[in-house]
């Protein structure tokens, strides 16, 4: 029987991100900003100064992305390079006076969008599906060692190590 991806966990998952994505996009675009910009924002808000690979491994992207967004925000005069003192080929990034007037901004547009993609939604189950995403969240986040010796049947759930063996057996 084949694998019904639409009734499977992740790939309702896949689709509150995608929607996720688009209304805070929505909500960013009115304080003229794109996703991942608030972010790199609030970061340095909390602490301003940070190398461009000190923001891209905070932010868990790559620095080519982190270099992107800097340039743009800049462009913006959000953010500000500054070549450290301390060694010359390090630039920091610090928030403009602008910047940090911004980040009131997209408290208010988080806050929105937090009330928008919970209503209905009662508190001791906002805490239950906080608990079981961050579950989620770890568990993708295994190595990919550890992931590629995991085999799964059919209907994606894990082989029993006797299942593994058997099939072993058969070829």
């Amino acid at each position: 029987m084949a694998f019904n991806h639409k009734k499977s966990v992740t790939f309702r998952l896949v689709q509150a991100a995608k929607a996720q994505r688009a209304r805070s996009g929505n909500h960013l675009a009115r304080i003229g900003l794109h996703p991942g910009q608030e972010l790199v924002l609030k970061v340095l808000f909390e602490t301003d100064g940070l190398t461009m690979s000190q923001l891209a491994t905070t932010l868990g992207v790559q620095p080519p992305t982190v270099t992107k967004m800097i340039t743009r925000l800049s462009a913006q005069g959000y953010v500000r390079r500054q070549v450290s003192d301390a060694d010359g080929r390090l630039a920091r990034v610090y928030l403009t006076d602008e910047g940090r007037g911004l980040v009131s901004n997209v408290d208010r547009a988080w806050k929105r969008l937090e009330r928008e993609a919970m209503a209905g939604i009662d508190e001791k189950d906002r805490k239950k599906l906080r608990k079981l995403l961050r579950a989620v969240e770890k568990n993708l986040s295994l190595t990919a060692t550890e992931d590629e010796t995991d085999e799964l049947d059919a209907d994606g759930e894990p082989l029993r190590e006797l299942e593994k063996t058997e099939d072993l057996q058969l070829v």
